[in-house]
């Protein structure tokens, strides 16, 4: 059964679920590499209290993909026209990974609608740097990827990933997973199939290396863009959420965050988990969620 979608002003549908709950609002934004489906867990474990919404971005799921997007504030505008189309007036976000980059995107061109801002295992404020690769095959760290071009040409990643999805190569990509998110705890066979199926309808692999690669919300130079400076519009309180094994996301990155958004985000490592601590540690990162979002107390 296909999913509910919005058609938005640039020709875009946007496909979303919802699960029906209380006056309290979650909107949900996924990452890279996934869609609404990889959020089934907690959408299942938050409390009833909440309503929660979680979308397709464009180019994921069943969202439609017809114009490539450009940067991270393409897919936060798409998220915008969602959020008025369902007439939410008050509601908490909760982005993850590069979810976490669309929504402090959102938040600072739109300070007065969301309350509350979860960023798990997210992006940096000043994006997500891609290099090119030494003969040795380790990252390059004095070339830094500039163009889509690049991105797209890339070796290390886009045309890896890019191979297994064209294949529908999805022993390859569990691989992936396996090595860099799931390493310690797998989903159930049978979800971890529907997840893997889930990625093989990722139409903007490249587009969303380059927007992240370019991505910069901070008051400096990221070493390949200048920063917006729009990350200090972001005054709401937020909570940054990283497993103390993340493998993607790395700690640097998370402190980035921590400098850029200044005294009202609260950073708390989520132990002994990786990428997804929604397969790694359910309760610790429900628990953590609740208390923000109903206590406002991000130390329990």
């Amino acid at each position: 059964m296909s999913l509910p979608k919005i058609s938005l002003s640039n020709g875009e549908e946007i496909a979303y679920r919802v699960r029906p709950g209380g006056e309290e609002i979650i909107v949900l934004v996924h990452g890279n590499m996934t869609s609404s489906m990889h959020w089934d867990v907690l959408i299942d474990k938050l409390d009833p209290r909440f309503t929660i919404y979680a979308v397709d971005l464009r180019g994921f799921g069943e969202s439609t993909y017809h114009k490539r997007i450009q940067g991270i504030k393409d897919f936060s505008d798409d998220l915008s026209e969602v959020i008025v189309a369902l007439n939410l007036q008050k509601f908490y976000l909760i982005g993850w990974s590069t979810g976490g980059a669309i929504c402090m995107q959102y938040v600072a061109d739109h300070p007065a609608r969301c309350e509350k801002l979860v960023l798990l295992a997210s992006a940096s404020t000043r994006g997500y740097p891609f290099y090119g690769l030494q003969e040795d095959g380790t990252p390059d760290l004095n070339r830094r990827l500039k163009t889509i071009e690049d991105v797209e040409e890339d070796p290390n990643k886009t045309l890896i990933v890019q191979g297994l999805y064209d294949t529908a190569n999805k022993e390859g990509l569990k691989a992936i997973w396996n090595a860099a998110i799931y390493s310690h705890k797998q989903p159930a066979d049978d979800a971890y199939d529907n997840y893997l199926d889930d990625m093989l309808t990722q139409r903007n692999l490249a587009d969303v290396y380059h927007a992240l690669n370019t991505f910069n919300i901070s008051g400096t130079n990221n070493g390949l863009t200048e920063g917006t400076d729009k990350a200090k519009d972001i005054t709401i309180p937020v909570l940054i959420l990283r497993g103390d094994r993340d493998y993607v996301v790395s700690e640097q990155m998370t402190q980035e965050i921590v400098a850029d958004l200044g005294d009202n985000a609260t950073y708390i490592p989520l132990i002994d988990c990786g990428h997804s601590p929604l397969i790694d540690d359910l309760e610790q990162l429900t628990n953590r969620i609740e208390a923000f979002l109903v206590k406002g107390d991000d130390r329990l």
